[in-house]
């Protein structure tokens, strides 16, 4: 699944630097029923999925899980099969803006830590795969999300 700039992303970015990040879909089985982790931003508070720049030494499947484990405490097993990608664009104080596209790796959620770096800055939430999809910004993560097949991973 490739992302799609929708024209109202589109405009105003067509000369912005194009940057990777990863991020995990963190999911478990509930009831037969996959469910995902939501995290908040740090400042807006919007809901999210764990993501990061690439990190030096880690595939991007690595630097995933990662992320997920700074920001989340997730503790799991990860998939290096990109289930998609979606755009953003990332606002920085100091550079200036950037466009994101982020590739979404799979990570098979076995606990999650009570205690892990970015704690306290950011709340977590289980969310089915169609309440997620409505709770995330982002058009082409939410059909991330609402395609999901955890049983493939």
């Amino acid at each position: 699944m490739n992302a799609r700039l929708s024209s109202e992303l589109w405009h105003g970015v067509e000369n912005l630097a194009i940057l990777p990040q990863a991020a995990a879909l963190c999911y478990r089985v509930e009831l037969g029923r996959p469910e995902v982790l939501l995290i908040t931003t740090r400042q807006t508070r919007r809901w999210i999925i764990p993501k990061g720049w690439l990190m030096p030494g880690l595939t991007a499947a690595e630097t995933a899980t990662q992320e997920a484990w700074e920001e989340a405490g997730v503790v799991g097993k990860y998939s290096d099969q990109s289930l998609g990608q979606f755009p953003f664009v990332k606002m920085r104080p100091r550079k200036g803006p950037v466009l994101c596209m982020v590739d979404v790796y799979p990570l098979h959620v076995k606990s999650l830590a009570q205690e892990f770096p970015e704690k306290g800055q950011r709340k977590r939430q289980w969310c089915s795969l169609k309440k997620a999809a409505s709770k995330v910004a982002s058009p082409d993560l939410a059909v991330i999300l609402r395609s999901f097949k955890s049983g493939l991973h």
